[in-house]
């Protein structure tokens, strides 16, 4: 048996002051306080200390305030700091702090510290962002990722960022169960992959045809190399001088621009060299002469190969995705997501004939992948098809009397404002001028706005104007 307390916890301290001894945070402490050890003050003490230690139990005790004078108050606040419960907003703060530490130090990319904020701003935070993070259970994350989303690939990226923030703060404990480990991804079969669909040759001439003629020279030539090199977007607007060979008829890729950013390389990590066919090479050079002409002009101070009208560098991809939407919906070429141009130029380059290691190696797939992925595309080729393929690898349809023009005004919107035209381009479809449309929901708010009338007769309105 244990010795029993013949003090109650109050003892004299001296001439001078009282010692309690409490327990706290599961540690003993022996504060003092400055008051005569008389038979009334230690039977008063008695009763403090049993009112510390009812606020201890219930959580409400200041030791600072009931103890100013304790000669080792920082290192009791040190300890308690490192002994209170965290909230799972804390981790997350905590864990987004190392991952800006890692992008800084050029060990993590910026696009997926900015994923990870999103995902857990908006959806874990609301949740569990106030919830004691070490009582947090499996069937209570579960439920929350099962809520968000039906679609495997959200899914799997949700999930994938509260695993990497909960693997951050469990490492300061790891002798407890990380629930989060039991957030397994789900698999990703090729039917739940959106299905590559390339376009024909004679698509891809009328979009280039379209790019040329409602919007010039610099947007044409964008969308003109993008669909005979098969560079990812990212790829094409982080492309500089420096990475050009003409004389090799090369191009480096080694880079890319990501929401913004710099990112100083490629989607999979690693670096391609490119050989350019003939149509390339000529896309290449007469982008370069459109540049020369705009520095000489005062309008270029960079070494990027491809800019918008203006000049500047193409850092946003909302840029060439509003036009490519547009000359899809007014060339009536089925609609298909940009990227599809880089599958294009993968299955022409196959229904030419070309060495499949070579393609696969250009364009960063593997060789698995490129047969399984394309195999459908170059066996319904016909040989007119390719026979059209490998004409127009070899040569642009641009007349050599066509020479760069200055850059045209810059494309705001679907005004109906459009750039200079560049005729007889691209293909022996005359380019039409098709005016922008605004969907009836913009022209109503824009009327409703501009005249200042009421919804329903702006609908009216707009019904006169278009009958």
């Amino acid at each position: 048996m244990g010795r029993r307390s013949q003090s109650g916890g109050v003892r004299p301290k001296g001439r001078d002051r009282i010692e309690f001894t409490i327990f706290y945070q599961g540690q003993r402490y022996r504060p003092t306080l400055k008051r005569t050890p008389t038979e009334a003050n230690l039977r008063r003490a008695r009763v403090q200390l049993a009112d510390i230690n009812r606020r201890i139990a219930d959580g409400s005790f200041n030791f600072a305030e009931e103890f100013p004078d304790y000669r080792y108050l920082d290192e009791l606040e040190e300890q308690s700091e490192k002994q209170r419960k965290l909230t799972c907003g804390e981790i997350f703060d905590r864990f987004i702090a190392h991952c800006e530490m890692r992008v800084a130090m050029n060990d993590m990319a910026f696009s997926t510290l900015d994923g990870y904020k999103k995902i857990l701003d908006a959806i874990w935070r609301p949740e569990i962002g106030d919830h004691d993070f070490e009582q947090v259970v499996y069937s209570q994350l579960s439920a929350i990722a099962a809520a968000h989303t039906q679609k495997k690939k959200t899914y799997n990226n949700v999930v994938s960022a509260l695993r990497c923030a909960f693997a951050y703060g469990y490492k300061d404990h790891p002798e407890r169960h990380n629930p989060a480990l039991g957030l397994t991804t789900l698999r990703i079969q090729k039917k739940d992959r959106p299905p590559v669909d390339p376009f024909t040759i004679q698509e891809g001439e009328l979009i280039i045809a379209g790019s040329h003629a409602e919007f010039g020279l610099a947007h044409g030539n964008y969308e003109e190399f993008r669909f005979f090199t098969g560079l990812r977007q990212s790829e094409q607007i982080a492309l500089t001088i420096h990475d050009c060979d003409l004389q090799a008829g090369k191009i480096y890729i080694n880079k890319a621009v990501v929401l913004r950013r710099a990112k100083d390389r490629t989607k999979t990590g690693i670096d391609r060299e490119i050989t350019l066919c003939g149509r390339a090479l000529e896309v290449l050079k007469r982008q370069l002469a459109l540049r020369e002409e705009l520095r000489r002009a005062g309008r270029i101070d960079h070494d990027f190969i491809f800019f918008d009208e203006e000049g500047a560098p193409i850092i946003n991809l909302s840029y060439p995705y509003r036009r490519w939407g547009y000359v899809l919906e007014s060339r009536k070429v089925r609609y298909r997501e940009p990227y599809n141009a880089r599958h294009s130029c993968v299955s022409w380059r196959l229904m030419a004939g070309h060495n499949v290691m070579l393609v696969a190696e250009e364009d960063g797939h593997s060789v698995a992948t490129m047969l399984k992925t394309y195999a459908a595309w170059t066996k319904g080729a016909t040989e007119g098809d390719v026979e059209l393929i490998k004409r127009a690898m070899e040569r642009s349809p641009l007349p050599p009397s066509l020479k760069p023009s200055p850059a045209a005004p810059r494309f705001d919107g679907f005004k109906g404002i459009r750039p200079p035209q560049s005729s007889e381009f691209a293909t022996n479809v005359p380019p039409r001028r098709v005016e922008g449309r605004l969907s009836w929901r913009k022209q109503k708010k824009k009327l409703v706005e501009a005249a200042g009338i009421e919804p329903a007769s702006a609908s009216t309105t707009l019904q006169d104007l278009h009958a």
